[in-house]
């Protein structure tokens, strides 16, 4: 579908919280295609057979992921016209004294945002896999002058949320990276509050102008196949992100 036969390097995607060990070469990670050029047609990730390993998770490649050296990337002018962070969070709609659980926090783009939201009575848990990108986020909190961040040191299986909670976890360009799905998203489902609410915001699989190597965007049919048998309900779809998919889920009562 992505048209990359020839492929430009401009970083990597978002860091995990739920990642794989961080890999040494920046240069093997988040690609953007070229769109005039042509490329084989990617097939619905739904329709993939489900024979899963360490490196698939239901007949879905798991994406590599990001080292702390493309961190950069992560707060490049272009995402606000490639992402709308702005839309992003109306949608959200986070009150205030929530607590919002940023998984793959990476350098804090979206912690900071979600900590004003959620003001002084709220919290946000900023989670993230690296000790390298913590540290960024720390030092992005203390410039934006936040006081309600509490960044935690997740590992592969373990987000360190609290249990119960949540009452919003939040996961950005993220999800496609998990190195053990099934583990992460138990972890969530405990981490939640009684009406929590669980969001992926995901590059879209289905749209062919949407730039991105394929291994790092989903369809709506491969997140629905990946969560509602593990006990997940597709609350919310906001369409209005230029190039991503917002799904939000809850416990389904």
């Amino acid at each position: 579908m992505v048209r990359s036969a020839r492929l430009v390097v401009v970083a990597v995607v978002a860091s995990s919280a739920a990642c794989r060990s961080a890999p040494e070469p920046v240069d093997e990670s988040f690609v953007r295609a070229v769109p005039d050029e042509a490329d084989a047609a990617v097939p619905d990730q739904a329709d993939a057979p489900v024979t899963d390993d360490a490196t698939t998770f239901e007949g879905r490649p798991i994406a590599p992921t990001m080292s702390h050296l493309g961190a950069d990337w992560l707060g490049r002018p272009e995402r606000i016209t490639e992402e709308d962070p702005d839309a992003l969070h109306a949608a959200l709609a986070v009150r205030p004294g929530q607590t919002a659980c940023d998984v793959g926090a990476g350098s804090g783009y979206h912690t900071i945002r979600l900590a004003r939201a959620v003001g002084p009575k709220g919290r946000v848990i900023a989670s993230d896999l690296q000790p390298e990108m913590l540290a960024l986020l720390r030092d992005a909190v203390d410039a934006a002058g936040v006081r309600n961040v509490e960044p935690v040191l997740a590992t592969a299986t373990d987000p360190a949320l609290p249990p119960g909670g949540c009452d919003l976890i939040l996961l950005v360009d993220v999800y496609h990276e998990l190195a053990a799905p099934e583990a992460m998203l138990a972890a969530f489902g405990l981490a939640l509050a009684r009406k929590g609410r669980l969001a992926l915001v995901e590059f879209r699989g289905e749209d062919p102008d949407v730039p991105i190597k394929p291994e790092h965007k989903m369809t709506l049919a491969q997140v629905r196949r990946e969560l509602e048998p593990r006990g997940f309900r597709l609350a919310q779809q906001f369409d209005g992100l230029p190039w991503q998919h917002l799904l939000v889920f809850d416990r389904g009562g």
